[in-house]
């Protein structure tokens, strides 16, 4: 069995330092066992990396790579709750994806996959989740993708 820092390895990724809050919120905020990650969006260096619409701006597999974008921040925020140690991820509860997208855009769930499929890859079954993927019109910063979850910790 491999550890979640052999696969983030073996997945080319470095994890960021968690994105500052943008208002009055903390990222993360964790009860029992249970950690609540505050809405992701596309951040990368300290930037913005993607702002605009799905099937405007953006299709679908750039939306995917923005989505896969968020998990890595997502991943970096629980690995903070965890103190620094990913091993004590016991499963990925769940996932909301929102997508900021045109009218006529109905894959949202495509979108969104880019951060479920990364959660399996990471933590493998424990990965595994409930999910939400939606559309809406608009989306803070004009981000293409915000989402948010919950992990269960030991």
């Amino acid at each position: 069995m491999t550890t979640v820092r052999e696969r983030l390895e073996a997945l080319g990724i470095e994890l960021p330092d968690p994105a500052a809050p943008a208002a009055n919120y903390v990222p993360f905020v964790r009860t029992g066992s249970l950690v609540f990650v505050s809405g992701q969006v596309p951040v990368e260096g300290g930037k913005l990396a993607y702002r605009g619409k799905v099937g405007v701006d953006y299709s679908l597999e750039e939306a995917r790579e923005a989505a896969r974008l968020v998990g890595m921040n997502i991943v970096a925020v629980v690995g903070a709750a965890c103190d620094g140690d990913l091993e004590r991820v016991k499963r990925c509860v769940k996932l909301g994806g929102f997508v900021n997208c045109c009218d006529d855009f109905e894959n949202h769930p495509a979108v969104i996959n880019g951060a479920s499929d990364l959660m399996v890859q990471i933590f493998g079954d424990r990965g595994r989740h409930a999910r939400f993927a939606v559309g809406t019109n608009k989306l803070p910063f004009n981000v293409p993708v915000e989402i948010d979850a919950v992990f269960e910790i030991d």
